[in-house]
């Protein structure tokens, strides 16, 4: 006896809802295989439409099941015809291949897969018709576009980068008041401290901001822009999720200062937790803060610094000690002041800090991951996934424009 084969928990509930919908079709329906929509002269049936879209279900196609069955089934068509008009052609065992690939996905062999599909009234032609158009249709865009997408070893770096990630993930919106804290006043530094961390409200926390912060913010009343909460130094992650908007943290000491911070809204976007990075960056030291000196040297670099590496001409006339380049290290190695500071820096941003009886500008250099190499991608999957989001937005224009020429009827 043929032992039945299960799909995993999630593909099973799948099936059951596509088999509860499936009800035997009636062969000697009516215009069963009459065309209900004719694309470029070649149709589609109403068989083919109800296949495709009890196949849509099982892969838990979400609204409109049916809409989304006769698009696929219309996109498919320019598909075949682009493909034919190019002489491109599959081999059968390339189709199972394909087949093998895609049931694989389900940690199902192909027969498997088809086992479970013809149990929820999909045929295997239905899968088969699939999977031949998607790989024709990627060795069209292969043969058209490959030789136009260049990815450079810039390009690799690049996606290497944590920037590269912008917008996914869980943002915090902050306000700071950030107070220096020389040994003799701190006495005094630390009740001012205390008595901002019972503000309440960003109208509160803005005034203070702009009478005692000491950072670049407290012209905008402290305000930040959203950041990325895995930009934050680890320490202070859970702190900030721990308030509600319009609270404030407890006085935090930064080294040099206290850091008080508030949160102003949270944007869950994606998993609260953030991989571990690894920041470098340069410190300028400015001068006495307000001082002429201080004021001239930051106009230079606003003018001419848009890296690093700048920096270092803007300093060439000044002592050695001016400038110093810190080789990228864990966010939780870094003065608490100054990972604070490069938390909303992109890469080439400035800001300016306090330290002491000193005003230093602080420019972020890079913020790369600083997971196991183990699990890291290699440059080749990097560039790999590069190429292949590239030629997607090919793939994506070129049936746009295959549609939108098409002449589509409904008998």
């Amino acid at each position: 006896m043929t032992k039945k084969v299960r799909f995993s928990p999630l593909l099973a509930a799948a099936l059951a809802i596509g088999m509860s919908a499936a009800a035997p079709m009636a062969q000697a329906q009516s215009g069963l295989f009459a065309p209900v929509v004719t694309v470029n002269g070649m149709g589609i049936s109403r068989y083919e439409l109800e296949q495709r879209a009890r196949f849509m279900q099982l892969l838990r196609q979400p609204g409109d099941v049916r809409a989304a069955a006769e698009k696929s089934l219309i996109e498919d068509r320019l598909r075949q015809w682009q493909a034919k008009r190019d002489g491109v052609t599959l081999k059968p065992e390339q189709i199972q291949e394909g087949m093998e690939e895609f049931a694989g996905r389900a940690k199902l062999t192909r027969e498997q897969f088809v086992a479970e599909l013809t149990q929820a009234g999909v045929s295997e032609q239905t899968f088969r018709d699939f999977v031949q158009s998607g790989m024709l249709w990627r060795e069209v865009i292969r043969a058209r576009y490959m030789g136009r997408v260049q990815v450079s070893a810039a390009d690799v770096a690049r996606a290497k980068l944590v920037e590269s990630e912008r917008g996914r993930g869980t943002r915090v919106l902050m306000s700071e008041i950030i107070i220096p804290n020389p040994p003799e006043h701190a006495a005094e530094a630390r009740a001012l401290a205390e008595q901002v961390s019972h503000l309440r409200g960003e109208g509160e926390f803005g005034n203070a901001a702009r009478q005692v912060s000491a950072t670049a913010s407290r012209e905008q009343g402290g305000r930040l822009d959203w950041v990325p909460l895995q930009n934050l130094p680890p320490a202070l992650r859970p702190v900030i999720l721990a308030l509600k908007p319009g609270e404030a943290t407890q006085p935090i000491e930064l080294g040099g200062a206290w850091g008080i911070f508030m949160l102003r809204a949270l944007d869950e976007r994606g998993a609260v937790g953030g991989q571990p990075q690894k920041l470098g960056y340069a410190v300028l030291a400015l001068g006495t803060p307000g001082s002429q000196q201080a004021a001239d040297l930051a106009a230079r670099v606003a003018a001419g610094a848009k890296r690093c590496d700048d920096l270092y001409t803007v300093a060439k006339d000044l002592p050695a000690s001016v400038l110093s380049r810190v080789e990228p290290a864990a966010q939780g190695a870094i003065p608490q002041d100054i990972a604070v500071a490069l938390s909303h820096l992109d890469i080439g941003e400035t800001t300016t800090l306090q330290r002491g009886g000193q005003q230093d500008l602080i420019m972020l250099c890079s913020r790369e991951h600083a997971g196991d190499e183990a699990q890291m991608p290699t440059d080749d999957q990097i560039r790999n996934n590069l190429l292949n989001e590239r030629l997607s937005n090919y793939s994506e224009n070129f049936l746009a424009d295959l549609v939108s020429d098409a002449v589509i009827t409904r008998p």
